[in-house]
C-alpha cells in the first residue's frame, strides 16, 4: 500500500490544500508534503490525527477491496496422492470459501477413504469411467457423464470397481477434504 498517495487522494477528494491539512493537525506543510511523497513515515498518533482530520478511521482508510481471484491456473492447483487415487484441489484457497471443488482421479480396483457423516453435502460429475457411490449402506453406479448429490450424513465413499481409472470432480459444502 502507498500510505502517501492514499493520504494525498483523499486530501485532495476533501479539496483540501497541504497547507490546509498542515493547520488542523498541527503539522507543517512541508511534513504533508514528505509524507504524500514518501519521505517520511508518521507515528501512528500522527497517523490517527491526520485520518481524524480526513473524516476516515484506521479500518476505513485500510481496508482494500481486492478483486476477488475468479481463474485459478494449473500451476496453482494443488497435488496429493493416496493410496488408490489422486486428489487434485482445483481452488486452493478454497477452505476459505463454502464449496471445494477437487479433482479425483481413481485407480482401477480402487476407492477413496471411507468418510464418516459430518455436516455438509457433496456433488461428484464422472467425467471418464464407472464409479460405485456408497452411501451408508446403498451402492449405486454412476457413469461417464452422470453426476451424483449426497447429504453428508452417513458414511459415503467411492470405489473403482472397474479395470479402467475413474476421473470425477467432486465438490464438497463446507470444505472437507
Amino acid at each position: 500500500m502507498d500510505l502517501g498517495l492514499k493520504i494525498k487522494e483523499r486530501r485532495t477528494l476533501l479539496m483540501l490544500t497541504q497547507q490546509e491539512l498542515a493547520n488542523r493537525c498541527e503539522l507543517t506543510k512541508g511534513y504533508i508534503s514528505q509524507l504524500e511523497n514518501n519521505k517520511v513515515s508518521p507515528s501512528i498518533e500522527t497517523l490517527e490525527i491526520i485520518l481524524e482530520v480526513l473524516g476516515t478511521s484506521f479500518s476505513e482508510f485500510f481496508y482494500e477491496n481486492k478483486e476477488p481471484q475468479i481463474i485459478f491456473t494449473e500451476e496453482e492447483q494443488y497435488e496429493k496422492q493416496f493410496d488408490g487415487y489422486m486428489q487434485t484441489w482445483l481452488v486452493p484457497s478454497s477452505q476459505e470459501y463454502t464449496m471445494e471443488p477437487i479433482l479425483v482421479v481413481l485407480q482401477p480396483n480402487s476407492m477413496t477413504f471411507n468418510d464418516y457423516p459430518h455436516n455438509g453435502e457433496e456433488f461428484g460429475y464422472v467425467i471418464e469411467g464407472e464409479i460405485t457411490v456408497c452411501y451408508g449402506d446403498v451402492k449405486k453406479v454412476c457413469h461417464q457423464g452422470e453426476s451424483f448429490y449426497i447429504i453428508t450424513n452417513r458414511k459415503h465413499f467411492i470405489e473403482n470397481n472397474s479395470d479402467k481409472s475413474a476421473k470425477i470432480v467432486w465438490v464438497s459444502c463446507p470444505p472437507n477434504f
